[in-house]
């Protein structure tokens, strides 16, 4: 089963290289949806994968790279999948 979460990310996660790490470890993992900054400092991920993936993902998100601080990781389940084809970053 295929689940498909949006994440908001807040804290110091931008220009900490944040973007970069989460398309790797998605695609470490075999996920597939993005990953952009918003313009309130947040980072906002979409991503689709099973539940042995998401696991792992979800549990990196509360730490994030080397450098970033995150202080509150939001997570919502959505019933649509958007049957992403790989990872990327979106660039505003």
């Amino acid at each position: 089963m295929i689940l498909h979460y949006k994440i908001n990310i807040r804290g110091r996660v931008q220009g900490v290289f944040f973007r970069a790490s989460t398309l790797e470890v998605a695609k470490s993992l075999n996920l597939s949806g993005f990953v952009k900054n918003e313009p309130d400092g947040s980072l906002y991920i979409e991503v689709e994968g099973t539940r042995d993936q998401m696991e792992g993902f979800l549990k990196w998100c509360h730490k994030g790279p080397q450098l970033a601080s995150v202080k509150e990781v939001r997570i919502t389940q959505s019933s649509s999948l958007q049957n992403y084809q790989n990872f990327r970053i979106v660039r505003n």
